[in-house]
C-alpha cells in the first residue's frame, strides 16, 4: 500500500447532509412515539417515521465509512490523518461517557435527594406534603401516586439474567483482546475465531436482555410507566442495549474486513476503534450492574 505523507483533504461529500436528515427523522420519530404513548394515541405513524430515519442512518453509515475505507486502502492517509482518527474516536467515546454520566447522575439525584425529600427527609422534606404518608424506599415499589403511575409487582434481581449478561460481556472483553493480539501477530485465522466468539457473546447478551424485558413487562408489570424506578431502569439499560447493538455491528464489519484481507499488524486502527468502543460498552455495563441491579 502506498503512503502519502501530505495531509489528505477529501472532496466535497453528501454524507453529512444525509446524516443530518437521517438523525433528525429518527429522533423526531422517537419523540413522537413517546408523546403518543403518553397521550394514548396510535404510534403506527411515528414508528414508520423512526424506521425510515433508521434506514437513512444505516445507508449513511455504510456509505460514509465505505468511502473512508476505500481512501485508506488507496494509501491516501498520512500519519497525521491517523492521529486525527485516533483523536476523533477518543473524543467520541468521551462524549459517550458524558452521555451515560448524565443518566447515572439523574439516578443518583433521584435516589439520594428527590425520593428522600418526598418522604419528608432533608432540607426539602416539606415536599412530603404533596403525598403525605409516602415512605421513601429504593427500589421504589410503592409510588406516591399509584393511580397515575402503577407500581411494579417486583423488580429484576441481579443474580439471574443480569449476572449471566455480566459474565457474557466481561468474557467478550477477553475475547476481543485476544483477537487484537492475534492481529498484531499476523495470525488471521485466530483473529477470525476470537472475533466470531466476541460477536456471539454480544448477540447472546442482546437475546437475554430482550428476554429480561419481556419478563419485566409481562410478569412483573415493570414498564416505562412504573414511576421513576421503571423510567430510570429502562432508560439506562435500554440505551446501553442500543450501544451493544451498535458495537456488535461494528465488530461484525471488522470481521468482514479481516476476511477480505484488510488491516496489517502495524496498521489496523479501524479494528482498534471498534475494540475501544466495545471495552467502553463493557465498563458501562459493570456500572449498570452495580448501581441499577445490586445497590
Amino acid at each position: 500500500m502506498a503512503e502519502n505523507q501530505s495531509y489528505y483533504v477529501p472532496e466535497q461529500s453528501k454524507w453529512p447532509i444525509i446524516a443530518t436528515v437521517g438523525l433528525g427523522t429518527t429522533l423526531y420519530g422517537v419523540a413522537s412515539i413517546l408523546v403518543n404513548i403518553q397521550q394514548n394515541e396510535s404510534t403506527t405513524g411515528p414508528w414508520i417515521l423512526f424506521f425510515i430515519g433508521a434506514m437513512i442512518m444505516a445507508y449513511m453509515l455504510f456509505g460514509w465509512f465505505g468511502s473512508v475505507i476505500r481512501e485508506g486502502r488507496a494509501g491516501l492517509y498520512s500519519d497525521q490523518m491517523e492521529r486525527s482518527f485516533r483523536w476523533g474516536m477518543t473524543w467520541f467515546i468521551f462524549s459517550e461517557v458524558m452521555f451515560f454520566a448524565a443518566f447515572f447522575g439523574a439516578l443518583f439525584y433521584i435516589r439520594m435527594f428527590a425520593v428522600p425529600w418526598l418522604g419528608g427527609e432533608g432540607d426539602r422534606g416539606s415536599s412530603n406534603m404533596l403525598w403525605q404518608g409516602f415512605e421513601a424506599t429504593w427500589p421504589l415499589i410503592h409510588t406516591p401516586d399509584p393511580e397515575a403511575y402503577p407500581p411494579p409487582e417486583s423488580i429484576i434481581g441481579p443474580w439471574g439474567l443480569p449476572l449471566v449478561n455480566t459474565i457474557l460481556l466481561v468474557s467478550s472483553s477477553f475475547t476481543i483482546t485476544v483477537a487484537h493480539h492475534a492481529l498484531k501477530a499476523g495470525n488471521r485465522a485466530r483473529v477470525k475465531i476470537w472475533m466470531a466468539a466476541t460477536i456471539l457473546l454480544g448477540i447472546g447478551f442482546l437475546v437475554l436482555q430482550a428476554e429480561e424485558y419481556m419478563h419485566a413487562y409481562q410478569e412483573l408489570n415493570l414498564t416505562l410507566e412504573s414511576g421513576i424506578y421503571g423510567s430510570t431502569f429502562f432508560l439506562l439499560t435500554g440505551f446501553h442495549g442500543a450501544h451493544v447493538t451498535l458495537g456488535t455491528l461494528m465488530l461484525f464489519i471488522m470481521l468482514m474486513r479481516i476476511t477480505k484481507g484488510h488491516f496489517t499488524p502495524d496498521s489496523h486502527f479501524g479494528f482498534e476503534a471498534a475494540a475501544w468502543y466495545w471495552h467502553f460498552v463493557d465498563v458501562v455495563w459493570l456500572g449498570l450492574f452495580v448501581f441499577v441491579y445490586i445497590i
